[in-house]
């Protein structure tokens, strides 16, 4: 067994190619003008033993798609359907993108290594195939800023600037072109059980049910399709109320957006909450609210009774519909959990961490624009022990009143969790590492304007210090099965 602390060794294990005949596509990759490195994650390639890759091989795999050794020798653009906003579409799957390579980490989890803007593909419904270097630029902000508070999120460990100018008609164009990777645990989607029902393929769901178990969620027993439903509602619980704890909008929660190991992916219109709004959407074309942030955990759960109505073929309704009802419980359990872990602080029982919860809500909605968010956490992080850094603070003057007296009383009867986490000079600062749109925006203008990265670049090494500081263990996840 690898020790914590040992180097990663390069691991590869493209288990897909078990169900690729029918799960996917064969393409080829986009013959690129260019390939301009812009950004590589060295801590997420270390962690499956591809940080000793030099640029130039760095580019060969990542830009040109040369096959890492022993992985799939052809990428595949997986065949998968979708709710896109409630409306069923069984005419998509990997448009601009491909799987590119599996390979297992140091805890022996087994981890996809997927593209955004990588050429066409069957599925690209007449597009392009192409990502924005904006876009591209805007995923790897978001995927770094939700690791830093612990979310369970894909990582992006590539993005690679192409050379091409691109038309697109909700942005001024000509635009920048890029290809992303990104590095995450799954990319079998509660949409790619509805392809199999949708055919009609009981083979099919068979294959997926036992794949996604034995690979994922190992300690389900072999054949119970209920206990694998409660994995993945599990896991889809504690994503929901890790977004909801972290302030953070999707966007657009389609069933082909949501998979089966609880990882949040493929940023599109994303946003965290600039102050407490429920009804806060992050997609300009979201016009009813319907992926709000409050909204959120409805809008999986209403996902998760898809995947469910998927697994009918092999499962009682009855057995299937006793498993959804569990994620009510699932996700308010996790939702304390996400708090206690925002908070850094232990828990102090089931009514006290819920006590915890309601009063920090209630506490930012009276508030207001005056007090947003991620300061909440940043001031009061280790609980009490944060009493003076935030009554000393800036918002200190907020920190008054009979909200804050009820949010200040049940806080106190919650200890730290490991309060030397103070000690980092990111708990020196002021303020927190926020990411709201009108910094992303300044990022970005300064690329596309003066093709100058140091704004991005100094924010990826300040948000890099948060999170040795914060140090969050993610979400739990099933370890997966050597």
């Amino acid at each position: 067994m690898q020790h914590r602390d040992d180097p990663v060794t390069y691991h590869p294990d493209p288990a897909i190619a078990a169900l690729a005949e029918w799960l996917g596509d064969v393409v080829e990759p986009a013959d690129f003008p260019e390939t301009r490195l812009r950004f590589r994650a060295d801590h997420a390639a270390a962690s499956v033993g591809l940080a000793e890759l030099t640029d130039a091989q760095w580019l060969r795999h990542f830009g040109r798609f040369q096959p890492l050794e022993g992985n799939l020798p052809q990428p595949l653009a997986l065949r998968y359907h979708g709710h896109q906003f409630r409306v069923y579409n069984p005419e998509i799957g990997d448009g601009r993108g491909f799987l590119f390579a599996q390979m297992r980490d140091g805890a022996g989890r087994l981890l996809d290594l997927g593209t955004k803007g990588s050429g066409q593909t069957p599925w690209s419904r007449g597009a392009d195939g192409r990502l924005t270097l904006k876009g591209g630029v805007r995923e790897v902000l978001a995927a770094e800023m939700l690791e830093v508070l612990g979310v369970p999120t894909s990582r992006a460990f590539s993005l690679i600037e192409t050379g091409e100018a691109l038309e697109r008609g909700d942005e001024p164009s000509p635009t920048r072109s890029a290809v992303l990777v990104r590095l995450s645990h799954s990319h079998i989607r509660f949409g790619t059980f509805q392809r199999a029902a949708y055919l009609q393929r009981t083979d099919m769901l068979e294959a997926l049910v036992e794949h996604v178990r034995r690979l994922y969620h190992p300690k389900v027993v072999e054949g119970d399709v209920p206990g694998l439903l409660a994995a993945v509602r599990d896991a889809a619980a504690r994503l929901a109320a890790a977004w909801v704890a972290a302030g953070f909008v999707h966007g657009v929660l389609n069933t082909d957006n949501l998979n089966v190991t609880g990882e949040s992916f493929d940023y599109g219109p994303w946003r965290f909450l600039p102050h407490y709004e429920p009804g806060f959407t992050a997609a300009y074309f979201d016009q009813f609210g319907l992926y709000a942030f409050a909204r959120q955990p409805e809008a999986v759960f209403w996902a998760l009774t898809q995947f469910a109505g998927a697994l009918r073929p092999l499962a009682p309704v009855d057995a299937l519909t006793e498993t959804l009802n569990g994620f009510g419980p699932a996700y308010i359990t996790a939702l304390r959990e996400a708090f206690l872990r925002r908070f850094g602080v232990l828990s102090a029982g089931a009514e006290a961490d819920q006590a915890l919860v309601d009063s920090a809500l209630a506490l930012l909605r009276e508030g207001g624009e005056g007090l947003r968010w991620e300061p909440l956490f940043f001031d009061w992080f280790a609980g009490f022990s944060s009493a003076g850094r935030a009554l000393a603070g800036p918002r200190g003057r907020l920190y008054q009143g009979r909200t804050f007296d009820a949010f200040r009383a049940v806080l106190f009867e919650h200890a730290p969790d490991r309060p030397e986490r103070l000690e980092a000079q990111v708990f020196q600062a002021v303020s927190p590492e926020e990411l709201l749109i009108d910094e992303v925006e300044a990022i970005w203008a300064a690329i596309d304007r003066d093709d100058d990265w140091g704004a991005f670049a100094a924010k990826l090494a300040r948000l890099d210090a948060a999170r040795q500081a914060y140090a969050f263990a993610p979400a739990p996840r099933q370890r997966s099965e050597q």
